[in-house]
């Protein structure tokens, strides 16, 4: 009822730039907070950034500074810019939204496929 589909990966050189998308479709009645996570094979995936429905942002301490999280609720819509990417930036990034849909008004987390970054030295 609810899909999450995420672009803009790619590879890309250390001190390069690249924007991820990710915008959720379907039965959806409000859409909560928005993330972006990351993994690597084998490890645990891990918060890189999240927004709240109203605005307010929080990164890792790995990323402050080079990353901004945005989002447009019109669009149903959230964006990570990165910049002045590294080479321990290559992951595979996730979005996950929280959403209530219409059906029975239930809510629950949802995520996206991933969309890998890597980047070259």
């Amino acid at each position: 009822q609810v899909q999450v589909v995420e672009s803009g990966g790619g590879l890309v050189h250390s001190g390069g730039s690249l924007r991820l998308s990710c915008a959720a479709s379907g039965r959806i009645f409000s859409i909560h907070a928005m993330g972006w996570y990351r993994q690597a094979p084998g490890k645990r995936r891990e918060l890189v950034a999240g927004i709240t429905s109203d605005g307010i942002t929080n990164y890792a301490d790995s990323v402050k500074g080079r990353f901004t999280i945005s989002r447009d609720n019109a669009k149903n819509t959230v964006y990570l810019q990165m910049n002045s990417l590294k080479p321990e930036d290559t992951d595979v990034y996730y979005c996950k939204a929280d959403i209530t849909i219409h059906t029975a008004m239930l809510r629950s987390d949802y995520w996206g496929q991933g969309t890998q970054v890597t980047v070259t030295s």
